[in-house]
């Protein structure tokens, strides 16, 4: 198969590959460590009947491979889960069970789900806006007192920790202006117009910390473009430099900013644990801080493995888009 119906077979086997290798990685890392591994995942409050229930689900007698395979079959066709009075099925993807509420995983997941999806969304809109903006505004009066005062901006922007960035903004557009209330987490389906009002101020956190490296992706990539020979020939034939600027060496930045966007957005599903947490959002960032807190070890496995999915899923569109942007990348 040729074109760009095999790239995309290409990438789609890759991204099956990745997401193979990093249950394997995180299957390792948490469940073939030295130690009681059931007395770890139950806890230590948990009653020695508890711990030996915990063994027999992790299948700890057997091989390593097969309790591999165990653990793979849940995520693929599920898995039935003893309770001591009852038998539970768990179905595809099966994360496992709660062990502090006995909850499947995967409903907790979906639960906080929407709340750091329509955070990293709203943000990523704002951050690529400001981002992308400020770089090819700098470029474009690049020598001049905007230029630096941009770079200083964007400086400051990299440099200061979200935490304070958000703090600033809730006293001083929430406390002194009053302008917005104070962040609480309404539901899209419940009322759309109050959703955006309440996520406004923790967008606007996320995405000015974000979009500093955007700014400085975009300012070095078309910089580099603009050193190029084609672009001295486009002057030379008189092509006026809004036109350069704008087109030819913005499309060149392009590639560098949807890489940088797609890590950006799946690490950001699972790592805005500071911007959830200071604006009190129930997202998976506070959920997965409770989970180490508390060592419920299913939970947060499943919380790895889905953020690994999302920063996979990111990057295999980031490639598709690329691949649209460059056709040349089809051949590659």
């Amino acid at each position: 198969m040729n074109g760009f119906g095999g790239f995309l077979l290409r990438r789609t086997i890759g991204a099956l590959a990745t997401l193979l290798a990093i249950s394997v990685i995180v299957y390792v890392v948490f469940y073939v460590t030295p130690g009681n591994v059931a007395q770890i995942t139950c806890g230590p409050r948990c009653s020695p009947e508890q711990v030996h229930q915990v063994a027999q689900q992790l299948h700890l007698d057997d091989p390593l491979y097969v309790r591999y395979w165990h653990f793979l079959e849940g995520l693929v066709v599920g898995q039935d889960y003893s309770t001591g009075t009852s038998v539970e099925h768990c179905s595809a993807p099966c994360l496992g069970l709660s062990y502090q509420t006995d909850q499947q995983v995967l409903s907790i997941i979906l639960t906080r789900l929407p709340v750091s999806l329509s955070l990293v969304l709203g943000a990523m809109v704002l951050w690529l806006l400001l981002g992308v903006g400020t770089g090819v505004l700098s470029v474009w009066r690049r020598g001049r007192l905007t230029e630096r005062v941009l770079t200083g901006l964007t400086l400051a922007g990299w440099a200061t920790p979200v935490f304070v960035i958000g703090l600033v903004l809730m006293i001083v557009v929430c406390g002194e202006l009053q302008l917005l209330p104070f962040p609480q987490y309404v539901k899209f389906t419940d009322d759309p117009e109050q959703w955006a009002w309440n996520l406004l101020l923790p967008w606007f956190s996320l995405a000015l910390i974000e979009s500093a490296s955007f700014a400085r992706m975009t300012r070095a990539s078309m910089l580099e473009t603009l050193a190029e020979d084609h672009i001295r020939t486009f002057r030379a034939y008189g092509v006026g430099e809004r036109s350069i600027v704008g087109r030819h060496a913005l499309r060149g930045a392009l590639a560098p900013v949807i890489a940088l966007n797609a890590n950006n957005f799946g690490s950001a599903v699972g790592g805005a644990v500071l911007t959830e947490t200071l604006f009190g959002l129930p997202g998976l960032g506070q959920e997965l801080v409770h989970a180490v807190s508390v060592v419920d070890l299913p939970v947060v496995v499943g919380m790895v493995l889905v953020v690994g999915f999302f920063v996979v899923l990111a990057n295999a569109v980031a490639d598709v888009l690329y691949a649209v942007a460059d056709r040349r990348v089809v051949l590659t």
